[in-house]
C-alpha cells in the first residue's frame, strides 16, 4: 500500500475567547497506543459550535482555554502517528468521543453517560476543526466508496436522529410529531421515515423550514402558530428546545407515548404533569449517541437517508467565522469547514 509521510505541524481554527477567532499552526496529534490519526477532510457547523463561539460556553462547559471546535468529522485517509507515515485509501467517519471503558456506564453500552468521557470540541478536549485529529482506533468508523467525505461527517447528528427514534420506540405504521425543522429536525425526519413511520409531522414558524422538511421525509408540515398540532402520536421528537414546543408536544401524544427532548432550551421549563400520569407517558431525553455508527452508515449507504442535500455551504479554514454565522440564516441546513482548504473557492 502506498504510503504518505505524516507532517509534524498543522493547521487549526482555535476559539481564543467568545467571539475571537485565529488560525495556528500547531503540531499533529501524539495518538495514544490505542488511537490513530485522521486527515480532516470535511467538518460540519453544529448548534453546540455556535454556542461556544458566540457565549464562551453551555451550561457547566466553560471555554477558559483556547479550543479547536467542531465534532462533525469525516476523513480522507487515517494512520499509526508511531509508525510516522500514513496509509491511503482508508476513508473513515469519526465517532468523536473517547470514554474510559471501564464505568458502569460503559460496560453496560451506554458509554456516552461515561463521567469520564472526553468529547470533540467540549472544553478543555480540542475538536476537529483542524488538518488531524487523533481518534480511538474502533471509533473511526470505515466507510464505503458511496460515501462521501461530507456525509461521513454528518453521521454524527445522524446519530443524535437514530438515538432519538430508537429511544421513541419508532417502528413501522408509527406517528411521530418533530418540532423543530432545524438540520437535527430535518435528518430526523429522515430518520423516522426510515424507520418505517407512517406519518410524520413537523412543526416549525418558518415557512422557509416547512418546505424544506416536506423534501425530507415529512408527510405534514404545521405552522405551531396556526393552531394545535394534532393528537394522537405514538411519538414526538422536540428538536426545538422551546418551552412551548415541548408542552405542545407532550400534549399531543396518545396513551402510552414517548416524548423525547433533543434540543437545547431552557435549563428548567414548567411539563403538563397530569397529562403526563393520566396518559402514562414517557419523557425523557438523550444525551449524544452510542453504538449508532454502524446503523448511520447503513442508513447512508443504502440511500434511505440522504445526508450530501444537506450541505448547503461550504468554508476554508479561515472562514471558520463565516461558517458559523451561516447557521443562523434560515436557508442553512448544513454548514461544512474543509481544513484543508484556506478559502471554499480553492479547487
Amino acid at each position: 500500500m502506498k504510503r504518505t509521510e505524516l507532517p509534524t505541524t498543522m493547521r487549526a481554527s482555535v476559539l481564543v475567547r467568545a467571539g475571537e477567532l485565529t488560525v495556528e499552526t500547531r503540531p499533529v496529534p501524539v495518538p495514544l497506543p490505542d488511537q490513530v490519526i485522521v486527515r480532516v477532510n470535511a467538518v460540519g457547523i453544529c448548534g453546540s459550535d455556535v454556542h461556544y463561539f458566540h457565549e464562551g460556553r453551555i451550561g457547566d462547559f466553560v471555554v477558559e482555554e483556547p479550543l479547536v471546535l467542531g465534532h462533525e468529522s469525516g476523513s480522507d485517509r487515517r494512520g499509526r502517528r508511531r509508525r510516522r507515515r500514513l496509509p491511503r485509501g482508508e476513508r473513515v467517519s469519526i465517532e468523536p468521543q473517547r470514554p474510559c471503558r471501564v464505568c458502569e456506564f460503559c460496560r453496560s453500552g451506554r458509554y456516552n453517560l461515561c463521567p469520564r468521557i472526553e468529547f470533540y470540541a467540549t472544553p478543555p478536549i480540542d475538536g476537529a476543526f483542524a488538518e488531524y485529529v487523533a481518534i480511538s482506533n474502533d471509533f473511526a468508523y470505515t466507510v464505503p466508496d458511496a460515501v462521501s467525505d461530507d456525509a461521513a461527517a454528518l453521521m454524527e447528528p445522524l446519530s443524535v436522529a437514530i438515538a432519538a427514534i430508537q429511544k421513541a420506540g419508532v417502528r413501522p405504521g408509527s406517528r411521530v410529531l418533530i418540532t423543530g425543522a432545524g438540520p437535527i429536525g430535518i435528518v430526523t425526519a429522515q430518520t423516522a421515515r426510515a424507520f418505517g413511520a407512517a406519518a410524520i409531522v413537523i412543526s416549525d414558524p418558518m415557512a422557509e423550514r416547512r418546505e424544506v422538511a416536506l423534501r425530507f421525509g415529512a408527510t405534514e408540515a404545521v405552522d405551531p402558530a396556526s393552531g394545535p398540532l394534532g393528537t394522537g402520536y405514538d411519538a414526538f421528537i422536540d428538536a426545538s428546545g422551546s418551552p412551548v414546543a415541548v408542552k405542545q408536544g407532550i400534549s399531543a401524544l396518545k396513551p402510552g407515548g414517548v416524548a423525547v427532548l433533543v434540543g437545547m432550551g431552557a435549563d428548567e421549563i414548567a411539563l403538563p404533569v397530569s397529562t403526563i400520569q393520566n396518559r402514562e407517558l414517557v419523557v425523557t431525553g438523550i444525551f449524544r449517541y452510542a453504538n449508532t455508527w454502524p446503523t448511520a452508515i447503513q442508513l447512508v449507504a443504502s440511500g434511505a437517508v440522504d445526508l450530501d442535500a444537506l450541505v448547503t455551504g461550504s468554508f476554508g479554514i479561515r472562514e471558520v467565522r463565516e461558517a458559523l454565522d451561516s447557521a443562523s440564516h434560515p436557508s442553512t441546513l448544513k454548514s461544512i469547514v474543509r481544513p484543508d482548504r484556506e478559502y471554499a473557492r480553492e479547487s
